[in-house]
């Protein structure tokens, strides 16, 4: 999920009040319903499933995900990458020429390159939890053939490293990128806002969507449903000016990817927002996947975290904060902090070209 910047504040920030006073009383349904309603409202905007800018095959698809194959070669050593499965859509990673993660790394080296495109949940879908996501995560990578290098992106970037400690020894190296994983270490607008609301208020919006949270409609409940020119610009990280032909018509292709957005099984919404953002689990080793506790403890391969230094949806504390959980001993582990937003680490023109290729050699090391 993308908050084009701090000026968006999303509609609940304006109900905080009356969730503090619920924190010291009991928060009804009623109450929940209430809010919830106000919150998402209506949005009945006819809105295309943007495209993919380079071209690819489908090498698996499942109930959940379909696995893009990108690079014309057998060879080499498989990379994954884990795209983010909030409220907007994977081709976030191959947004438009110089502003593509998949181009980038195919251009950097990578030759067997792989994207999980997370599907749209349908009523069917409802009951997934978080334990389907890793299990279907858990057959793409054995498609890949193990040991993968595995690249988590914001929400992706928190499966791929329970995943690497449920099995570490399928992932050679782990890179993740603007990943919430210690909420504990820092603060930022999303965490505040999943701290503050009730879990009741969650609950509402799964049953406002029949088990299902909507992605059109729940867009107002986290912000805006548009973006500024100025923000689409300052992501994008572009040389071209605004008035510039070019540069309309790459701010097209954004919002369009932006307004396309994604629904979410019920069940799996709810355990995100409980055991990651209010229980914080995974970095207290408190979280169980597919049977087991894990503890990231038993993540021992090298690992690279990329932040952004204005990230609006996660601190770079709640993602630094990694390095101390794991067993990677300090000379595997690379950090860097690059200026920008959250988005901008994956599609943002200057990141893409001068941090992610030192990413590829380090992993081809």
């Amino acid at each position: 999920m993308y908050k084009p910047g701090s000026r968006y504040t999303p509609n609940l920030l304006f109900l905080w009040p009356a969730f503090a006073a619920a924190s010291i009383s009991e928060f009804n349904a009623f109450a929940a319903r209430q809010f919830a309603n106000l919150a998402v409202g209506n949005y009945h905007l006819e809105v295309h499933e943007p495209a993919w800018a380079t071209p690819h095959t489908i090498a698996l698809e499942l109930q959940t995900v379909r696995m893009r194959c990108f690079g014309a070669s057998n060879q080499g050593q498989p990379t994954l990458v884990c795209a983010p499965f909030s409220l907007h859509g994977a081709s976030l990673t191959d947004l438009a020429p110089d502003h593509s993660l998949v181009e980038a790394l195919l251009r950097a080296g990578i030759q067997r390159l792989f994207v999980t495109d997370w599907r749209s949940a349908n009523k069917e879908m409802c009951f997934l939890s978080i334990d389907n996501y890793l299990a279907d995560l858990n057959v793409l990578v054995d498609e890949c053939a193990k040991p993968v290098d595995l690249i988590g992106l914001c929400q992706g970037g928190w499966l791929a490293l329970a995943y690497a400690a449920r099995f570490p020894a399928k992932v050679r190296k782990l890179v993740l990128g603007g990943a919430p994983i210690d909420i504990a270490a820092g603060t930022s607008t999303l965490s505040t806002l999943a701290d503050a609301s009730p879990l009741l208020v969650f609950q509402e919006l799964v049953r406002l969507g029949e088990g299902v949270v909507p992605g059109r409609k729940v867009m107002k409940f986290w912000g805006t449903d548009l973006v500024a020119t100025e923000d689409a610009w300052k992501v994008l990280q572009t040389g071209e000016g605004f008035d510039s032909p070019a540069f309309k018509r790459l701010e097209a292709v954004f919002r369009d990817w932006y307004a396309w957005t994604v629904d979410l099984p019920g069940k799996f919404f709810l355990e995100v927002v409980e055991r990651l953002y209010k229980r914080n689990e995974l970095a207290t080793a408190k979280f169980v996947a597919l049977g087991k506790r894990i503890d990231v403890a038993a993540v021992n391969m090298p690992l690279f975290l990329l932040a952004a230094s204005d990230d609006e949806l996660v601190a770079p504390a709640q993602l630094f904060a990694t390095e101390t959980l794991v067993n990677t001993p300090p000379r595997h582990v690379r950090k860097a902090t690059v200026p920008g937003r959250h988005v901008g680490l994956f599609v943002g023109k200057t990141i893409l070209k001068n941090v992610w290729p030192t990413i590829v050699q380090w992993l081809n090391e």
